[in-house]
């Protein structure tokens, strides 16, 4: 699932950006947190995206497609409570739309309003309950251009996260068992169950965790999840968590933050408490915030504090 946008960012390439971003929101931690900056090739196209969609949104300005693409291409730009506006205004036209929700619902998730996120969310569920599922169009396409998620699976995979991040992992438990015995590709089943085997280590129950990773194997096509699926081959036996950890490190901060987090759970799994609060720590010195990965790490830390 691609739920975040991945930024390397190289030498020279935040020319024209200033460094105090304006600060979006506050962290977990009471820390403030500032607006993404995007490397300048990057946020050109962002913006020629968000001009689409805003003259499309003026041609439709009550269409919800509209609306949604508006809002997304916002939020892909780190303006975050702009998006969540746009969401808002959006829901007052269309109040039946799950789409809306589930959109607000995630800008909720990284802004760290997780109240408002399982609200959002839980009426984004109650909407699509009996309605057929429908292929989520990708705002940030993965290499391929192949969408790997569903409506129905992102309103269960944010509405879980969102209670996992809250510490209430037997309220995520059925949202994620659900999300993987829904899952039609290799990438949606390794993105829930990854979550889902750490959720029922979490409440102890390891033998059903064990279960979760029967099906789990190394040569599964994978196209955009691959963090997740390495965490879960290391859950396995089947990698070491250095290489697991080497290749994120070497790459994006999004990428380093999801395995990161992956990697101090499985610490904490083992009784090495220490060793999962310094991989914590070091996920928040990162500049991707908006990560899960991140958002995680901090909750871990604020419900320790």
């Amino acid at each position: 699932m691609a739920l975040v946008v991945a930024l390397v960012v190289g030498p020279g390439e935040l020319t024209g950006q200033t460094e105090e971003q304006p600060i979006e929101a506050t962290s977990l931690l009471g820390r403030p947190l500032r607006r993404p900056v995007i490397p300048t090739a990057a946020k050109a196209t962002y913006e020629r995206n968000l001009a689409a969609a805003r003259k499309a949104w003026e041609h439709t300005p009550e269409n919800a497609d509209s609306i949604i693409w508006l809002g997304r291409r916002i939020a892909y730009l780190g303006r975050y409570s702009e998006a969540i506006d746009v969401f808002t205004r959006g829901i007052a036209l269309q109040p039946a739309d799950a789409r809306l929700y589930r959109h607000r619902g995630h800008r909720y998730l990284t802004i760290r309003r997780l109240d408002a996120a399982v609200q959002d969310l839980e009426r984004a569920h109650q909407l699509t309950r009996s309605n057929p599922d429908q292929v989520e169009p990708d705002g940030l396409p993965n290499a391929r251009g192949i969408p790997t998620s569903t409506l129905k699976s992102n309103i269960r995979y944010h509405l879980a996260l969102a209670h996992y991040l809250r510490g209430d992992f037997a309220k995520a438990l059925p949202f994620y068992q659900e999300d993987v015995k829904a899952a039609v590709n290799p990438d949606m089943v390794v993105a829930s169950s990854h979550w889902l085997y750490m959720t029922l280590r979490r409440l102890g129950r390891n033998q059903e965790a064990a279960a979760v990773l029967a099906p789990i194997h190394a040569d599964m096509e994978i196209i955009e999840n691959g963090s997740y699926h390495r965490l879960l081959l290391m859950y396995k036996g089947a990698l070491a968590p250095a290489a697991v950890l080497t290749p994120a490190e070497q790459g994006d901060a999004v990428q380093d933050a999801t395995v990161g987090y992956g990697v101090a759970n499985w610490h904490l799994y083992h009784g090495r408490d220490s060793e999962a609060r310094t991989i914590f720590e070091r996920i928040l010195t990162g500049p991707q915030w908006g990560a899960f990965g991140y958002l995680a790490a901090e909750a871990e830390l604020a419900r320790k504090k």
